[in-house]
């Protein structure tokens, strides 16, 4: 699939382009009009890039591998957001994972802690690991990913992923 070696290059545009016209008066949006809150005020930052180096599987397979993770994803009005992600799934093959989500925020009253669900189709799980999935057809399967994250900074945070029954994800997002 030749689309997974421009991934990068399309990454960095994406962000590239979310940085410009986060500073611009008029900011065009990428996430659909219906995703935002209407009323609500616009959020402290543009966008969150992320990055997974690790995700622990619940169960030991030898057919396992490294999952590597990098999203971009838009917040909107109301705390809502749409992004993608790109990732080696935990049988090495090359997945994305296109979302529209809502993040909560002050958890707890703990002013650092949110939460976070996504939900959006993912593709990449093929033969012969295509039923490592539910609702898989020909790759393509829904997702619904929850997370829990804390606040480092005003702009970093860390991430834990609950990948259904296989998995939690460790990740950092850095806030644009």
């Amino acid at each position: 699939m030749r689309i997974f070696h421009a991934l990068p290059s399309i990454l960095a545009l994406t962000m590239a382009s979310l940085a410009v016209t986060a500073h611009a008066d008029t900011a065009q949006r990428y996430c659909p009009d219906f995703l935002a809150v209407k009323g609500a005020k616009e959020p402290a930052h543009r966008g969150e890039l992320t990055f997974s180096p690790y995700t622990h599987h619940w169960s030991q397979n030898p057919e396992h591998k490294q999952v590597v993770l990098v999203a971009v994803d838009e917040q909107v009005p109301g705390d809502r957001l749409c992004g993608v992600s790109f990732f080696s799934n935990s049988f090495g093959q090359p997945s994305v994972y296109l979302y529209a989500g809502q993040q909560y925020n002050q958890l707890l009253g703990v002013p650092q802690l949110f939460a976070k669900v996504t939900a959006g189709l993912m593709y990449g799980y093929v033969a012969p690991y295509e039923n490592k999935v539910p609702l898989n057809y020909k790759g393509f399967n829904p997702a619904i990913i929850p997370a829990v994250g804390y606040k480092l900074t005003p702009h970093d945070s860390v991430q834990l992923k609950f990948l259904g029954t296989a998995a939690l994800m460790f990740s950092y997002g850095r806030q644009f």
